[in-house]
């Protein structure tokens, strides 16, 4: 395992719910560390022209961030230097990071301190694009298993991920509304068998009743589109973040 995948790995074991929270690149650097403090990851969006996973919010803050000139670049940067409490994962599509050059990728990445990378569009055959590189700046990539993955595909999944499995909740875009709980706690559940990773289950988590329907069999949630609609609102994100997994 790479150190980023230990240091997620660690971080995520310390609770239960463990909690991943994601917020979109250039959001402020005040934000960033209060949802530090509550999170076990913090995920941070790469904005995005075309993200063809994201629900309406999180389309929404990256055409924002795009306006205001965020790229990969300046998200690697105010990172360098920049202390939180918790390990970094960025979320983005493939696009941006081939675009950046994937070597000067993980090297820039690992300077300003990124534990992992998720990449949803980046399928298990196409691991070589990024994989040995960021692999070698010890970095991890964490793996998307949706509820449409047969098992065996799954599992291969798994043992491809490092730091967590990422559940998808939904069959939809991030944000949904109705989750199958049931569903979505046999796979995990099967999951769980074949993978010694802690397991988050994201998409569409909204309220401290989705988590407690979930973990376990899951070790913990991701939110995303709840805690930007809650920034939005001009609600505390420590604070509702600390609700959520109560």
């Amino acid at each position: 395992m790479t150190a980023g995948g230990a240091r997620i790995e660690r971080s995520l074991r310390r609770r239960r719910p463990a909690l991943a929270a994601f917020v979109t690149g250039g959001c402020p650097v005040s934000t960033l560390q209060a949802v530090a403090r509550a999170a076990d990851v913090v995920e941070i969006g790469v904005p995005f022209s075309d993200p063809v996973a994201d629900g309406p919010t999180i389309q929404r803050a990256s055409r924002d961030a795009i306006r205001r000139g965020v790229t990969l670049r300046s998200i690697l940067e105010e990172l360098r230097g920049l202390p939180l409490e918790a390990p970094v994962v960025l979320m983005s599509y493939a696009n941006p990071l081939l675009a950046y050059g994937v070597e000067r990728l993980a090297a820039d990445a690992a300077a300003s301190g990124v534990s992992g990378f998720l990449v949803p569009d980046l399928p298990l055959e196409e691991q070589e694009l990024l994989a040995p590189a960021l692999s070698a700046a010890s970095i991890a990539l964490v793996q998307l298993v949706a509820p449409t993955t047969p098992p065996d595909r799954a599992r291969h999944l798994a043992a491809a991920s490092a730091g967590f499995v990422y559940a998808v909740a939904v069959t939809g875009t991030t944000g949904g509304e109705a989750i199958d709980l049931a569903s979505l706690r046999t796979s995990i559940a099967a999951l769980k068998e074949a993978c010694a990773l802690p397991i988050l289950a994201g998409f569409g988590i909204r309220e401290p009743g989705h988590v407690a329907a979930i973990v376990p069999p899951a070790d913990g949630v991701v939110v995303g589109s709840a805690l930007l609609e809650a920034i939005e609102r001009g609600d505390d994100p420590e604070r509702f973040l600390t609700g959520l997994v109560r």
